[in-house]
């Protein structure tokens, strides 16, 4: 005797989210440095600016350079025109640059936004709807 099976054909709707809200608040902490290019700091292929070398935004002498988060965001200035990351490596002893085309004298700023502090919260919830299943036979 044969087996027989029933044969079914469905179609289904997706569910659908509405009326939900997602908040996101940013609060970048930025901190500067500053320098000025001497003779002494020009090697024969890059430029090693000591962490000694550096003042802070309140002009306090700098002891390290902050090491990089990954949430952090870094810009460096050459003479006030803002230079490719690529040229540079930051450490907690030293910027070091890698030209050696810069003329003593010249301001160095180092600018880092430190993105820690940024949260998402959803303050509405949305509305989820259950899919719809319609048999055919």
């Amino acid at each position: 005797m044969p087996i027989i099976k029933p044969v079914y054909t469905a179609v289904a709707t997706a569910p659908v989210a509405t009326g939900g809200a997602v908040t996101t608040t940013v609060t970048p902490a930025v901190t500067r440095f500053f320098a000025t290019i001497t003779a002494g700091m020009i090697g024969a292929t890059t430029t090693t600016v000591p962490a000694a070398s550096f003042v802070d935004d309140a002009d306090a002498s700098v002891v390290a350079l902050p090491t990089l988060a990954a949430t952090d965001s870094a810009n460096y200035y050459i003479n006030g025109v803002i230079q490719q990351s690529s040229l540079f490596t930051l450490t907690t002893a030293s910027l070091v640059i890698n030209s050696v085309d810069i003329t003593p004298g010249v301001p160095v700023v180092i600018e880092i936004s430190d993105f820690s502090g940024t949260t998402s919260t959803i303050t509405t919830q949305p509305t989820i709807s259950a899919p719809t299943v319609t048999i055919i036979t």
